[in-house]
């Protein structure tokens, strides 16, 4: 399978960068991990360049690592529906206190607007 994970430098990105590469791990998926800068984070795309690299190597996971640098969630999607990736990955979502989903803007646009089907991981 090849899947897509999307990774803005919160904590729910890491949640899923972990997740992600466990499952790859276990099944030996074809994983790229596009990396962006989040207004809901203060790091840098160079940060969470870093880091991501770090848990890659940290976990002995080979994967290809892309920036994208204008809008996280349309190039998200334009990325995983013209280069045929099997599954879209991206954290988010917190529960209200009625316990319904709230989802950021990114994962909101992603999970709304992609032929590919989305994991979303909270």
């Amino acid at each position: 399978m090849k899947v897509l994970l999307g990774v803005g430098g919160s904590d729910h990105s890491r949640r899923a960068l972990k997740e992600t590469i466990e499952r790859v791990q276990e099944t030996g998926d074809d994983l790229t991990v596009a990396i962006f800068s989040s207004e809901e984070v203060e790091a840098t795309l160079t940060d969470v360049e870093s880091d991501v690299r770090a848990v890659l190597e940290d976990a002995n996971v080979e994967a290809t690592v892309r920036r994208i640098t204008s809008h996280p969630g349309g190039e998200l999607v334009q990325l995983a529906d013209e280069e045929g990736f099997d599954r879209l990955v991206i954290g988010g979502g917190t529960r209200s206190p009625l316990g319904k989903i709230q989802l950021g803007s990114i994962a909101e646009f992603v999970v709304l607007n992609a032929e590919t089907p989305v994991t979303l991981i909270r």
